[in-house]
């Protein structure tokens, strides 16, 4: 099919999926230019005029429903014997492939999916169609957790094919209502009961009836009320509850009487005053006296044929109309039965004596045994290997013979048939990938597998805490969940630790710091200080004492010293003059020597201080000096001229005073 074209405008691109009445293609509508599922029926309806006739009637009216809920059904076809839908391609999911992968829901998740498919059935219902087959497998999801329901029409459409016998019942018998499994007519509250079915898998991840075998499951939707999901969740609302309760009665006359209903109390379900409503209780009615036939021993139904065709159940014995029998005059007439009696017996002993009444044998316990060796001994006894089924077993090994029908020591005749169940092994199940998923929701989901046991081992990683990042199994294996043990390793978050004080740390300091915390630390700018040298860290982010996971980004200011301000300078030469002492006459020659006269220059400017002299040297006659002050904005300074201990000059001003 893939690569060929039908419809001459549907080119078919790959498989979605197959079932055992169709096989799911998604194909490219070449006029429309979109995606369309096609779903093609394996079913030969050669020499069966009326029912392809019916077939396109029922699918034909299933195009009429135009709902957000129900896929929509585009065209109906046939070529080369092969009869199509052309239906709405969904990009997504099964309801029940989503069940497994994410079930059990909590009710706050569950109940959304519900109301979006009750309103779809309810939208049907009005147009006047019945699903009758209701189930997640029918039951499509996209990316966006929309539910949409399909195959509307087609088990009406199939019902009366050459695969069913007479008055026998179409779907899937886990999702079948009671009056389905007895053969009755499927009426809308059929499809209601469905619903509570799946809304009963969507809140414990698990189907409220099984058994090992279709015959056993629908007697059991027949005899056995639905289980109770507050038994293995005791969390779920009553309110909720109820609502399973009261859509899957026996009686379709305690059910919702439309599924508008049932609509209507899935939205207030979850309003605190209905928490602790009242347990759902099917009312009492006198006038019902009709009861099921309680089958006791469930496993002799599989001595009747399996199949998923479910023959009509009786609901009582007809009754019987005795026939007047003519009174005759009575006379003595032992003598002749006596005499019979004895020629019958005499007859019955002839004749098994001589063999031509089947002997009847002993079933031979055989449980345990491996196959070969349970059909020789059975063979042995003069019986011959009906079937052969391979099932799980807890209790015996791959090989091993775990049940016969007829069961051990039961008496049968000699040539008669018995069935076998060759166990597989202990039940696997596919461990599905949970990474990137929370561990305590995905431990709470395995509990009820019953694993050996479930470990996490806690890592620091990048990821959310409680997330799960590796795990053992591993994705898609088949495990025995009592003798597995599940390890996850699971994100207890990043490491963190506590920042230091950076202020005043040098370049090989930070590097340092950086190498031995984790941290990775940046120069993010640099800035003047007037307190904190140049070169060192003044600044940094985020503050000192907060916890930070290891590798985190601390960026720091790195002080390049005081700013630069605007400098004046003043500048001005003052004459030193040099003090002339006068002769006192003990000078011989008249000539006077001149003695050499200290002076000492003070500047106070942004270099210098008043402390020491800038300059210092001695005279001896008149000098000249030029006097240099530099002064930044705001700053005061001046200067001072000694000679010896005598002031020349002195002087203070503001930067505001030089021009």
């Amino acid at each position: 099919m893939i690569g060929n074209r039908i419809g001459d405008r549907y080119d078919i691109i790959g498989t979605i999926g197959e079932g055992g009445m169709s096989k799911v293609y998604v194909a490219h509508d070449v006029i429309l230019d979109r995606d369309v599922a096609i779903k093609v029926l394996n079913y030969d309806f050669a020499n069966e005029e009326e029912l392809k006739r019916r077939f396109q009637r029922e699918a034909l009216s299933a195009t009429s429903l135009t709902h957000a809920n129900i896929v929509n059904i585009f065209d109906v076809g046939e070529e080369d014997e092969l009869h199509y839908l052309v239906m709405e391609y969904v990009k997504g999911l099964t309801l029940k492939r989503f069940i497994l992968e994410n079930g059990p829901l909590e009710p706050e998740k569950a109940i959304p999916i519900m109301l979006q498919l009750v309103a779809g059935i309810s939208n049907a219902h009005h147009n006047g169609i019945i699903h009758r087959d209701v189930k997640p497998q029918n039951i499509l999801m996209d990316e966006d957790r929309n539910v949409k329901i399909t195959d509307f029409g087609i088990a009406m459409a199939l019902t009366a094919t050459s695969h069913t016998k007479t008055n026998s019942v179409l779907g899937t018998v886990h999702y079948l209502s009671p009056e389905q499994a007895r053969g009755g007519m499927a009426t809308k509250k059929s499809d209601i009961y469905s619903l509570g079915i799946v809304f009963y898998e969507l809140l414990t991840g698990k189907l409220p009836f099984s058994a090992e075998s279709a015959v056993a499951i629908a007697l059991k939707h027949l005899q056995e009320e639905t289980p109770s999901v507050r038994a293995d969740f005791p969390s779920i609302p009553q309110s909720v509850e109820n609502i399973i309760l009261k859509a899957t009665a026996k009686d379709a006359r305690h059910r919702y009487v439309s599924a508008d209903a049932m609509y209507d109390d899935l939205l207030t379900s979850l309003d605190p005053a209905r928490a602790n409503e009242p347990k759902f209780v099917i009312p009492f009615d006198e006038d019902e006296t009709r009861a099921l036939p309680i089958i006791k021993d469930a496993p002799s139904l599989l001595d009747s044929e399996q199949t998923m065709k479910m023959e009509p159940v009786r609901l009582e014995p007809e009754p019987v109309k005795s026939v007047p029998v003519p009174q005759e005059k009575k006379r003595k007439k032992w003598p002749i039965v006596a005499s019979i009696a004895i020629l019958i017996a005499a007859a019955i002993a002839v004749l098994y004596l001589t063999g031509m009444f089947d002997q009847q044998v002993t079933v031979p316990d055989v449980l345990g045994k491996d196959e070969a060796d349970a059909i020789a001994l059975l063979e042995e006894k003069g019986f011959v290997i009906d079937d052969k089924l391979e099932q799980p077993s807890e209790e015996y090994e791959k090989g091993e013979v775990f049940r016969t029908i007829p069961e051990a020591n039961k008496e049968r005749d000699k040539g008669s048939a018995v069935k076998l169940y060759i166990s597989t092994g202990k039940e696997t199940m596919t461990f599905s990938d949970y990474t990137n998923r929370d561990y305590d929701s995905t431990k709470e989901r395995l509990d009820r597998y019953k694993f050996k046991s479930i470990m996490p081992e806690e890592v620091f990683d990048d990821q959310p805490k409680g997330t799960i990042l590796r795990q053992d199994p591993d994705p898609d294996s088949e495990v025995v969940p009592g003798e597995t043990d599940v390890v996850f390793t699971v994100s207890k978050g990043q490491e963190t630790r506590m920042l230091e004080s950076l202020i005043g740390y040098t370049d090989d300091q930070l590097n340092k710091y950086a190498r031995s915390s984790g941290f990775n630390i940046t120069v993010s700018k640099k800035s003047n200080s007037d307190t904190i040298p140049t070169g060192q860290v003044m600044k940094q982010e985020p503050t000192a004492g907060q916890s930070l996971p290891i590798g985190s980004e601390v960026k720091v200011t790195v002080s390049k010293g005081p700013a630069q301000k605007p400098v004046k300078t003043y500048v001005k030469r003052v004459k030193i003059p040099y003090e002339v002492i006068e002769d006192d006459g003990s000078s011989e020659d008249g000539d006077e020597e001149k003695s050499p006269q200290t002076v000492r220059i003070y500047i106070q400017d942004r270099e210098n201080s008043m402390t020491d002299p800038i300059k210092e040297f001695e005279i001896t006659e008149d000098t000249e000096e030029q006097i240099t002050v530099e002064l930044e904005e705001g700053q005061r300074g001046g200067y001072k001229i000694l000679r010896g201990t005598t002031i020349i000059e002195e002087k203070t001003f503001d930067y505001k005073d030089i021009q």
